[in-house]
């Protein structure tokens, strides 16, 4: 078993939350991980960007090559498109549908809408709206992770149960959002 995944989006979306609850789904299972992360200017809404590469036999580096990568989840859809020439010609891209518009010549959406509606293997969904709408307005990135649960091969179970240990400092409130906001994005991926 082998999936690298790269995880990208802008600062404060949740991208190291979600590297941090699939490293901890991924080492309760007895797996490898190998973790690279690239964070922008995040305070001020710049790129950030993470390396994760689980295995069930011991990984070499922490950086995925070129055409290697089985899934890119992303934050924000451009983001993603900027990482496609990692991507491998079967994986698997799950983004968030809504915009971050943080630089002056941010393409048009239906320009970057046409790059996906090339492409197989691709979900887009809007998890802003989705998180607003079921009242778990903190918790778009745990929708974008349950959307990718299937495409990172990980049992929803253990995904769970990450939730629970990263977040459980929390309280339960906070676990219980993060559980429905998985919930969600597992629906939203069909």
């Amino acid at each position: 078993m082998k999936t690298d995944i790269i995880l990208c989006g802008v600062g404060g979306q949740g991208i190291l939350s979600i590297a941090t609850i699939i490293g901890e789904a991924a080492m309760n299972d007895n797996l490898y991980i190998k973790q690279a992360e690239v964070h922008g200017m995040s305070q001020r809404g710049g790129d950030v960007q993470s390396n994760l590469r689980i295995s069930s036999d011991p990984i070499s580096s922490d950086l995925i090559a070129l055409g290697q990568a089985d899934v890119i989840i992303s934050m924000e859809p451009m983001e993603a498109l900027r990482y496609l020439p990692y991507l491998n010609k079967n994986g698997w891209i799950i983004t968030s549908s809504t915009p971050f518009v943080n630089i002056p010549n941010y393409p048009d959406m239906e320009v970057i809408k046409e790059e996906y509606a090339k492409m197989e293997n691709v979900i887009m969904i809007d998890i802003e709206r989705l998180a607003k709408e079921n009242g778990v307005p903190r918790s778009a990135n745990v929708i974008l992770l349950g959307a990718a649960q299937k495409a990172l091969g990980m049992d929803y179970e253990k995904l769970q149960a990450a939730i629970a240990r990263v977040f459980g400092r929390k309280g339960e409130q906070v676990v219980e959002a993060n559980f429905k906001a998985l919930a969600i994005g597992k629906e939203a991926q069909r």
